[in-house]
């Protein structure tokens, strides 16, 4: 069976994410994309144009030190322009450990990612890591 060309591009996504590829993440967002970062720290918030989107990944891997990492475990789609992809974050920051599942909400319009909205199984523990 033929994966969903949105399943596709959700995986294409992570794959560049996790290679740092940021050109290959611009072209798969819409100019004015929107990431939605739940919590109460420095990171949480909304970031609005797929710069802002971009420059909130360049952050992950700052205040890692590089140490920031996400498996993708699952993709379910609905046909519809939405996703959802339920991964596992890691990384070490000042002396902190983060593991912990989560995962993101994508909105797909014309074939480009225009809202992702991410979602914690911890926000207390994401909030400790990022503070």
């Amino acid at each position: 069976m033929a994966e969903h060309p949105h399943a596709a591009l959700i995986r294409k996504g992570y794959a560049a994410f996790s290679r740092g590829d940021m050109d290959t993440l611009r072209g798969m967002m819409t100019s004015d994309c929107t990431q939605h970062v739940p919590g109460n720290h420095p990171l949480a918030g909304d970031f609005k144009g797929v710069d802002a989107v971009l420059g909130y990944y360049g952050r992950l891997a700052a205040e890692t030190n590089g140490s920031f990492r996400v498996e993708l475990q699952q993709v379910f789609v609905d046909g519809r322009g939405h996703v959802m992809a339920v991964h596992r974050v890691n990384g070490e920051r000042a002396g902190r450990t983060l593991d912990l599942a989560g995962g993101i909400v994508f909105r797909i319009v014309g074939e480009k990612i225009t809202d992702l909205d991410e979602c914690l199984e911890d926000m207390t523990a994401a909030d400790d890591f990022w503070a």
